[in-house]
Order: C-alpha cells, then structure tokens, then sequence
C-alpha cells in the first residue's frame, strides 16, 4: 500500500495536483481514495462534485473524502467530547460554545490521521492521496505524535492514577466532574492509534510526501524551510511539483518579465532539493476544475510515469549532536570534495562542489552557529557547526 501527501504554501495548487494524480493512479488500475484534510476544504470544488465525509466513488477506481471535522469527532474522540461538555456545562456554559469547545484546534488533523490508519489497517485501498494543510500546519500534525510521546510515557500514567485517587474527594470540592477511566482509557487508545500512525507515516516504503511549489522567492523559502524540517523527523521526500510555469511558446511582452522572474526560481528549486526529481506543471490556459482539467493535469506531470511510485528513497539531510556541537549530513551523490566550498549566509548554508551547488536552509538550532568544518564520507558531505555565528 502506498500513501503519499501533498503539502506546500498555501494557495500553491496542492488540491489540484493531490487530485490529479489520484486520477491517473485509479486509471493506472490502482483503487485509489483522494481525500482532504484540510480545514479549508477544496477537493470537491477542484472535482467539481459534492463530496461527503466518507469515501464517495467518482470514478472507477477512484474515491474522494472530505473530512469532516465533527463527523470524525463523534466517531472517535467519544467518550472525551462527552466529558468535555459535561465539564463545560457544570461551569455554566450552556450556548453553542460548548460544542466549539470540545472541538479544540488540531483535533480535527490528528482524527483524520486516525481515518487514514483505519485505511491502511483494513487494507481498503491501493493507493492514498492526501490534500494536506499548509506547510506549517502539516508539520505540526506531522511531529505531534512524536512530541506527545513523552508526555504519555512519563506523565500520563501518574496522572491517570491521581485522578483515580483524587476523583472522590475532588468532585465536591471543585464543582466540577473529573475524567473517569473510561475518559483516560480512550486518551491512550488515541495515542496508541497516533503512535502507530507516527510509524506508518516514517515507513519510506510505504509513505511518501511531496511538495507542491511555484517559482516565486515566497513560496520556495518556504518550502527550503519545511524540507529541512522533514528530513530532521525522517520522513521520505520524494518529489517536488512546480506548478504554474509561463509555457515558453508565450510570447507576449507582458509575461517577458514574468518568464525571466520563473526562471530565477526554478534554478533556486534546483539548487535547493537537488537530488530529488523535480516535476514541472505549465500555467494552463483556463482553471484547473472538473475531472477533464485535472486529468489534463496528472498526465502533463507524470508523463505515462506510474504517479504512485517511489520516486526517491533517500535520506538527503541529517543533524546529529555530540560534545563538541552538531554535525549536518547531507548526501551529495556523484560529487567529490573537489573546490568545496561553504558559505553560511543568514539561515542558508551555500554548499558548492565543482559544478553542483546546493543551498539549505538551516533550522533555528543551527542559524546561530558558525561552520567550524567539513569532509566527504561515502557521498556524505558533513558539516560541523560550533562556536555562535557573528552575524
């Protein structure tokens, strides 16, 4: 089984190219489900169909899903929203409120992960497809069961023991009704179901994501950033889109500027994720709306390529910390240390080995140290930082 998703900048068109490859994966004979988790939902306004929030068939082959936030809630967070609102209800919010309430943000992300697990346990599908938020937003949801599971080793199973004693003197006391176990029982089953999501989603074979960017300065920082941050948690990159390239055969003066401005970016794409294989989608003459369009658009993409292959598998950038600060690993096939050079400008790390440049953009963790040195190991150029940085 196959999961791959689609994250980027927001408005950079991931909808529609999430959902045109969900087209060419069902045509390649794949059962393929399209489906969105995204707040803002816009996959049936791409499909131009009015989708549900389970798997509505569109096509041979082919199912698309909304995700409903308080659909997914009823089903799986229960007991929890139940305890929630007779909490909220004993301290006399008693309005509509008390429904937004047990909603909290993020909810809605981490229930929808727990459909996809669900998927992927009962084998329902081939191939998913998943419209993700935005950059921020996917990697929050991303490294959320990771940052929970210490909480939950350490903390969770005290706390759980404190309400079990405290219940009975506390509920009068305080006013307010405290979790039962049956509360706190269905709390660790999430977490349990998250955690094993955590290892699905860091499964290269299984679990790919690609980013969805177009050639302007905004949008690529962005996705340098959220690169960066992928590869820290593991998670496999294989492709990147560029969507909404000026075709070359225009030749109005008017998008002369434009085509140059293009072409500035797409070599700072190619510098920034290079060795990854970089997609390019042109600027279509009309919307990409209904089925037609974006069939139009998955085979421009992929070429007769199958979409939900791997398309790289390969760790490209790695930190790791030892007693004399941190070392970045990045993998740079078919280059020797031939005319290294480095520069570290603001939060870029500039790499240059004879013809091939690679720009990355550095975490937090690093922007405020200096390059102390580097050296080739087995195509790994790694790069010792220390010292604070003089900018």
């Amino acid at each position: 089984m196959r999961i791959i998703l689609y994250t980027g900048k927001g408005g950079v068109g991931k909808t529609s190219i999430a959902a045109s490859t969900a087209l060419q994966s069902a045509k390649k004979g794949q059962k393929t489900l399209v489906v969105s988790t995204d707040r803002a939902h816009s996959l049936g306004d791409s499909l131009d169909i009015k989708l549900s929030p389970e798997p509505q068939e569109i096509r041979p082959n082919l199912w698309a899903q909304e995700i409903d936030s308080v659909h997914e809630v009823e089903k799986g967070w229960g007991q929890v929203q139940k305890y929630l609102t007779t909490l909220f209800t004993a301290k006399t919010i008693k309005d509509i409120t008390t429904e937004e309430l047990t909603v909290f943000p993020g909810m809605e992300d981490l229930l929808s992960l727990l459909r996809i697990l669900k998927y992927y346990k009962e084998k329902t599908f081939d191939v998913i497809i998943i419209d993700c938020a935005p950059t921020g937003e996917t990697l929050a949801l991303l490294s959320f069961p990771e940052m929970l599971r210490w909480w939950m080793d350490k903390l969770f199973p005290i706390k759980r023991k404190a309400v079990k004693f405290m219940k009975p003197v506390a509920e009068p006391i305080l006013g307010i009704p405290l979790p039962t176990d049956s509360v706190m029982e269905e709390i660790e089953n999430i977490y349990h179901e998250l955690d094993e999501m955590r290892q699905v989603f860091s499964d290269r074979e299984i679990t790919s994501i690609r980013i969805v960017v177009n050639p302007e300065k905004m949008v690529v920082k962005e996705a340098q950033r959220s690169f960066t941050y992928l590869n820290i948690y593991d998670f496999n990159v294989d492709a990147v889109v560029v969507n909404r390239i000026i075709p070359n055969n225009i030749s109005d003066e008017y998008f002369s500027l434009w085509k140059d401005i293009q072409k500035k970016y797409q070599e700072m794409i190619r510098d920034s994720f290079s060795p990854l294989p970089i997609y390019y989608v042109p600027l279509f003459e009309q919307e990409i709306v209904g089925l037609e369009m974006l069939e139009r658009m998955g085979e421009e993409i992929f070429k007769g390529e199958e979409p939900a292959d791997i398309k790289y598998n390969a760790r490209t950038q790695k930190i790791s910390k030892d007693n004399n600060g941190y070392v970045m690993e990045i993998y740079m096939p078919f280059t020797t240390k031939k005319d290294l050079s480095l520069n570290q400008k603001g939060d870029e790390l500039i790499v240059r080995v004879g013809n091939i440049k690679r720009t990355i953009t550095l975490p937090r963790t690093l922007q405020s140290l200096t390059v102390q040195g580097a050296k080739f190991e087995d195509e790994i150029l790694k790069v010792r930082f220390g010292g604070v940085s003089n900018e």
